[in-house]
């Protein structure tokens, strides 16, 4: 008989989860517009609480990336809000591709609810750029949590100090403006893309060099092997702050609250918009009461000052979105990134 917790090679028959209300969802990638977020109440009726769900385990959760990268940060932060709701959890990292190496070991956890990943438009992205076997469809997508605009940014010695000096870099020799961000396929390399699409440029002889984590490509960046890099503007804040690096503008539709003196890319003359998202899946197999005690408990942490101070810390966007909501968020979002891929030349 299959344990809790081991590898399954199937994760069971498909659940039948009633659906009781759709609401469509959209981020565009080229249009502004308000995140609204809806969620269904939290442990409000009868039914299995988180703590009956775990069996006295300890919640595990996957950052399916190096250690210091977005979705790294969510789950340490998490982890952190969840303290006083389930007590001690663990944080592990599973680097590469976008995360679906990490997607690719979680699937096997089958019907094991005390194991949780953090997701996102990255990981929907990587899956069609790496030709992965998995995808979320074969997780449950529990909450969506955050979102977060990207900056574009160059080394503090380099010549180039604004948008248009970007335009003029690229529009003159694309291929020779090196651009360091994360894997292949996830809103870096979609951003860097749009760029040059914006530009008048082929979005195809983009020259880009993909890592694992923004650690990797900041150590990139600053040793010149590339002329401007692309990272959240969380993961970058700390080194826009030092001074080590200049931000040249942000992805935002509005300057930021966290980097005020960054301009948009719009404001530097270029309509190009694009926003983030993270959130959190459960392995396929579970149960619908164990997804809808997941879902509540994760709901219940985002109400928490722990998880409110981290938002405005880190300068993310509370975009919570649980239920089916988010399961048909995740599928229109396989659609989408995968057509933006196909136009800009990377599907």
């Amino acid at each position: 008989m299959e344990q809790r917790g081991s590898p399954a090679t199937a994760p069971g028959a498909a659940r039948s989860r009633r659906w009781t209300r759709w609401v469509p969802w959209a981020v565009a990638l080229l249009t502004t517009g308000a995140v609204v977020a809806t969620a269904p109440a939290a442990n409000s009726g009868a039914g299995s609480t988180a703590q009956d769900v775990l069996g006295g385990e300890q919640l595990r959760i996957m950052a399916p990336a190096a250690p210091g990268g977005g979705w790294d940060q969510t789950s340490r932060e998490m982890q952190g809000a969840l303290r006083e709701l389930v007590g001690r959890s663990e944080v592990y990292n599973v680097a590469g591709a976008g995360g679906t190496i990490g997607l690719s070991q979680f699937v096997r956890f089958g019907d094991d609810p005390t194991q949780l990943m953090t997701t996102g438009l990255i990981m929907v992205g990587a899956v069609k750029a790496n030709g992965s076997e998995q995808s979320l469809a074969d997780t449950t997508p529990l909450v969506r949590l955050t979102t977060d605009y990207q900056a574009i940014v160059v080394p503090a010695d380099s010549p180039l100090r604004s948008t248009a000096d970007l335009i003029e870099a690229m529009r003159a020799d694309l291929p020779a403006v090196s651009i360091a961000g994360g894997s292949a396929g996830g809103v870096e390399q979609i951003l860097a893309g749009l760029l040059a699409k914006a530009v008048g440029a082929d979005p195809a002889k983009v020259s880009y060099v993909a890592h694992s984590g923004g650690g990797e490509a900041l150590t990139t960046l600053l040793s010149g092997r590339s002329a401007i890099g692309i990272s959240g503007v969380s993961e970058i804040q700390p080194q826009i702050e030092a001074g080590t690096v200049r931000a040249l503008a942000v992805s935002s539709p509005d300057r930021l609250p966290t980097v005020p003196d960054v301009p948009t890319l719009i404001e530097g003359g270029l309509d190009v918009e694009l926003e983030n998202w993270r959130g959190v899946a459960a392995p396929k197999g579970i149960t619908d009461e164990e997804e809808q005690a997941l879902e509540g408990l994760l709901v219940d942490m985002t109400r928490t000052p722990e998880w409110r101070e981290a938002l405005e810390r880190r300068g993310w966007g509370d975009a919570t979105l649980a239920g089916p909501e988010f399961e048909e968020f995740v599928r229109s979002e396989q659609e989408r990134v995968s057509q933006v891929l196909d136009e800009i030349g990377l599907g």
